[in-house]
């Protein structure tokens, strides 16, 4: 029989942990939370300092019963829960349940899963933090409050089943904020020339920069002409070549945030797939050789903080496998958010050197990608700077001036094993070389190239891009962002389209209701200062309970005066033209977490749903019915004949809506490494690209 109890959240950590522990130790989960606020009531007593009335969480009577039967066994209980305000939170609940002595050391706290980790974790035990857990606590009853209070205004005034959040409203708010300023964009016109000359057998391109080395736009096609005029086909005299040296640095280890949008922008993962998966590489994976083990730190931190015999290991192994000159001279240390809890380390590997190889066959897909994008980045934090030469040259004629640049790596240093990706602008990583010239040189004109453009509106947010601005912005904490997003999605406040996040009518309509009558509620800076005065909380800085009161008496006084004043506002859904199969009704459009859908208005009598169907300009090559756009039961885009299910054609890349011309097969675009080209779906009879993307250009120019 075990001396002690071990108690964590998850049987995968248990497993992972009780190796480490031998078998004085019994180590059993939890199952995340075990009590909580009601869901039948408010189950917050504003009248009593916001006292909260906790219950057993539905389901948890049998996990419950056998840790109370296992801790009145034990010589010593141990709450080992994630180093975080949750996890110090589920402590404190456990240690309330089980009984437990407040006063006892009984609080483990480790923040990544290794022997060595786990050994001095069990040496230096503490009593549970009350400041953690009252800073969780006032989170909850802020959102109880918020929630419970407002959503009942909202079903009264504009839908039944509508539900507010003070985060997600926020959230919701930037992306109708966004969209407003998508629709007011007034797009200017602007135009580029290139000249492109022919030095050596290799193109030089250089675009307009201004008349006498001052720079000078071309606002329209009259601009462009008189340009045009001026240089006539007179060659360019190069008189500037200027080469200089530039250093760049890796980007720091990863945080919650920044492994969010990465992964996004890199693997093309959700926020809540990505925290998933980082907690089984946290928790710990069977390693043949190994065991059980964590491969990661803890996932949810904002602090880049790294220890120091982690990057002692990581510039051995740098060393080793680069050289020497691939190591900074100092081991790097990196600025951090003058917000950031520091209490945890950066999202690392466990150890640098179980290369994502060497372990690839013993995890998923998906868990050796998230695996490899953390360990790279590390890697390359602790690497020394990149040395670009880049070049600029400026050329003249007749008053004219065209520049061009380019650049090339001179010594990759951490680009050797990583390169931080960015969400709305090409990559500016591509090595570009000029051919040599020097200072007056004539360079004869082989081109001119003038081209419209027009300036763009801001860009929708991706799921990347958003998270980045609730950071930036100070709304929520990393460990927020990925719930919050599936939020707003699963309220039908938003959808994704594209990948982008746009408002659907019902979350323009609600952000407009919180802005005319809840100012304080959705204001950005309010919401980012609140966060502001929890983290105090934490800290001891703060009452708990003065920051829930001085809240809370402003709320109240909104919501009386949104009671009295708003009208009900009544949302019509649009009705289409297809008629429901199962009635006759004419459908109606909703929307659904991934969009709209058409469903029948005789709900719920009438359950009738249908996806909106939408032609992709080609024909099935099996029956001649229309491919249309569909969506599996994963959510992925594919293209089926419309004719199903009596066809079962489908293709699994785009149809750019022309024909192959050697086989009358839909042509299809492919990517591979970030560039598209055309091919034929039909791959037995045509495996090679290239000559089928120049025909459709052909065709289509």
């Amino acid at each position: 029989m075990a001396d002690y109890l071990v108690i964590v959240e998850s049987p995968a950590k248990a497993k992972t942990i009780g190796k480490y522990l031998g078998k004085r130790y019994a180590v059993k989960a939890s199952m995340g939370h075990v009590r909580d606020l009601p869901k039948s009531q408010l189950g917050v007593d504003v009248e009593h300092d916001y006292q909260p009335k906790y219950i057993t969480i539905r389901g948890k009577g049998d996990v419950i019963k056998a840790l109370r039967s296992a801790s009145k066994k034990a010589k010593k209980v141990y709450l080992a829960a994630d180093p975080d305000r949750e996890g110090e939170a589920i402590a404190w609940h456990l240690q309330h349940i089980l009984d437990l002595n407040p006063d006892d050391s009984c609080r483990v706290v480790f923040h990544e899963i290794t022997k060595d980790a786990i050994k001095n974790a069990f040496k230096n035990p503490r009593k549970i933090n009350m400041d953690v857990v009252n800073a969780q606590q006032t989170r909850r009853i802020l959102d109880r409050l918020v929630g419970y209070r407002l959503s009942p205004l909202l079903w009264r005034k504009v839908r039944k089943g509508l539900s507010a959040g003070r985060v997600q409203s926020v959230a919701v708010r930037l992306i109708v904020d966004r969209e407003n300023e998508i629709r007011k964009f007034q797009p200017e016109e602007y135009w580029t020339v290139d000249v492109t000359s022919l030095v050596d057998g290799k193109k030089l391109t250089s675009r307009f920069y201004g008349y006498d080395e001052q720079k000078t736009p071309l606002p329209n096609e009259e601009a462009v002409n008189e340009l045009l005029a001026r240089i006539g086909n007179d060659a360019l005299t190069v008189r500037k070549v200027k080469k200089s040296e530039r250093r760049r640095n890796p980007a720091a280890p990863f945080i919650t945030s920044s492994l969010q949008q990465e992964a996004a922008r890199k693997l093309g993962f959700r926020a809540y797939k990505t925290m998933a998966v980082a907690q089984q590489l946290y928790e710990g994976l069977d390693i043949p050789g190994e065991g059980t083990v964590g491969l990661i730190t803890y996932m949810r931190t904002d602090s880049t903080r790294i220890a120091q015999s982690a990057q002692e290991e990581a510039r051995d192994y740098i060393r080793r496998e680069f050289g020497a000159e691939y190591v900074p001279s100092q081991p790097r240390q990196y600025s951090k958010n003058e917000d950031a809890q520091d209490a945890h380390e950066g999202i690392r590997p466990t150890s640098t050197l179980r290369h994502p190889d060497l372990i690839k066959d013993h995890l998923s897909k998906d868990q050796y990608r998230l695996y490899k994008l953390i360990w790279e980045r590390f890697v390359a934090s602790q690497m020394s700077s990149a040395v670009l030469d880049t070049t600029s040259v400026d050329s003249e004629v007749n008053g004219a001036w065209f520049r061009a640049t380019g650049s090339v790596i001179k010594f990759p240093g951490f680009m050797a094993v990583y390169i931080e990706g960015n969400d709305d602008q090409d990559d500016d990583d591509k090595s570009r070389l000029l051919p040599p010239v020097s200072e007056g040189q004539v360079l004869k004109t082989q081109k001119v190239t003038p081209e419209q453009h027009f300036t763009q509106p801001p860009p929708r947010y991706s799921e990347s891009s958003l998270v980045k601005a609730m950071e930036e912005l100070g709304i929520g904490r990393p460990s927020t962002y990925a719930p919050t997003i599936d939020t707003i999605l699963k309220r039908g406040y938003v959808v994704l389209e594209q990948k982008r996040f746009v408002p659907t009518e019902l979350g323009e309509i609600v952000v407009e209701l919180l802005v005319e009558n809840f100012k304080q509620l959705i204001d950005v800076d309010f919401t980012a200062n609140l966060e502001g005065e929890l983290d105090a909380v934490e800290d001891g800085e703060a009452d708990w309970v003065k920051l829930l009161d001085e809240f809370y008496h402003a709320f109240e006084k909104d919501l009386e005066h949104a009671e009295s004043s708003l009208e009900h506002v009544e949302i019509k859904d649009e009705e289409s033209d297809v008629p429901c199969d199962k009635c006759g009704r004419m459908m109606v459009y909703k929307n659904g977490r991934y969009g709209k859908f058409l469903a029948c208005p005789g709900f719920p009598e009438c359950r009738n749903t249908k996806p909106i169907t939408k032609e992709v300009g080609v024909n099935c090559p099996k029956c001649d019915k229309p491919l249309v756009e569909r969506r599996g039961k994963r959510r992925k885009v594919f293209y089926g004949c419309s004719g199903y299910p009596e066809c079962d054609y489908v293709l699994w890349q785009k149809p750019t809506g022309q024909l192959c011309p050697i086989c009358s097969h839909p042509l299809v675009e492919k990517q591979s490494r970030g560039k598209v080209t055309v091919v034929c779906s039909n791959e037995k009879a045509h495996p090679h690209a290239a000559p089928l993307e120049e025909e459709s250009k052909r065709k289509s120019s």
